[in-house]
């Protein structure tokens, strides 16, 4: 018995309980394929033919996945001819199956390995940084503009993009109830990708999870750190945030303190309030930016109610103009 049929009967009797979330295809001198399961999202085959001069050749792997990416395959062709190489003149199939088994396992961000590399290309620039630590599936990334920083760690589970993206910020410099919105409003986008609506419509297809870490991450970089640093008072144009993130207003009734109203825009806490509390108060205030009606908790009255506190307020005004004229 030649050395291919000893390892294809070697390969029938023992891969399937050698190789986790392997399943055997085929098993022939012209072709040998099998299929790698870790996950719905970490699936691949592989098709393995033997050259004429086997072992002293490597193998021929050609790696196919409904799931990832053809750059990643390609990618995954290319490092088990490498990895075969290292094996001549032994018995590679096996081999080559542990390898691409253990490559699934050491790998989590494999699921999404194009939306990282769009991240990195897109979103981040010379001055941000980021670290990958690939086994743990962690992604740090420290995102600058100007003296603002953002820290943002986003851990991806096995089962990704079926659960949702575990976020955090773990260092930041803006006001925390900014920075309070951005991680909670980023944690709701990774929740609806992931999880059907409650209110389901009859028409609409069966819900799927969708990929999101792209989503949330440009929320966080571009949406949060890179656009509020630079952001204006659509009152009075000036810049919101003070240039130096240590001198942020704490105190929520400073004229300087940073409003964020319903569409996002920020205000100084005294020109939003002098805007809310003078009219027109018709249909409601909006945002002289975006046309958006403005809602905030603070202001969280009726336009009639607003104007005739407005009345009464310049009533009185009127009534202590007269006193005074009358006492001069």
């Amino acid at each position: 018995m030649d050395i291919v049929s000893e390892e294809l009967e070697e390969i029938r009797r023992s891969i399937v309980a050698k190789v986790c979330g392997c399943e055997l295809i085929s098993c022939h001198k012209n072709l040998v394929s099998f299929k790698i399961t870790k996950t719905k999202y970490k699936v691949l085959t592989a098709c393995i033919q033997f050259p004429a001069d086997y072992p002293n050749q490597p193998i021929l792997t050609e790696v196919k996945s409904k799931v990832f990416s053809p750059s990643l395959t390609n990618a995954l062709i290319e490092i088990c001819d490498k990895e075969a190489k290292k094996h001549i003149g032994k018995k590679q199939v096996i081999l080559i199956a542990k390898f691409l088994s253990q490559f699934i396992n050491d790998n989590p961000l494999l699921p999404c390995r194009d939306e990282w590399t769009y991240i990195k290309k897109n979103f981040l620039r010379e001055c941000d940084a980021e670290k990958v630590k690939q086994k743990k599936g962690i992604i740090d990334i420290t995102a600058h503009q100007e003296l603002y920083l953002l820290k943002i760690r986003a851990v991806i589970p096995d089962n990704y993009p079926e659960e949702p993206v575990q976020l955090s910020l773990e260092e930041h410099n803006f006001p925390s109830p900014m920075a309070y919105y951005f991680i909670c409003q980023a944690k709701e986008y990774a929740r609806q990708a992931t999880e059907p609506p409650l209110r389901k419509s009859s028409k609409a297809p069966p819900f799927q999870a969708l990929p999101h870490l792209k989503k949330v991450m440009e929320f966080l970089i571009v949406n949060c750190c890179k656009r509020f640093p630079q952001e204006c008072c659509p009152l009075c144009t000036e810049q919101a945030l003070p240039e130096n993130p240590k001198d942020v207003i704490t105190d929520g009734k400073d004229e300087n303190y940073i409003e964020r109203v319903y569409c996002g825009h920020l205000f100084h806490h005294g020109c939003l309030d002098k805007y809310m509390k003078t009219p027109p108060f018709e249909n409601g205030k909006s945002c002289p930016k975006c046309g958006v009606r403005i809602y905030h908790d603070k202001w969280n009255i009726s336009p009639r109610l607003a104007e005739a506190r407005w009345a009464h307020k310049e009533a009185r005004q009127r009534e202590l103009d007269e006193v005074v004229d009358f006492l001069s």
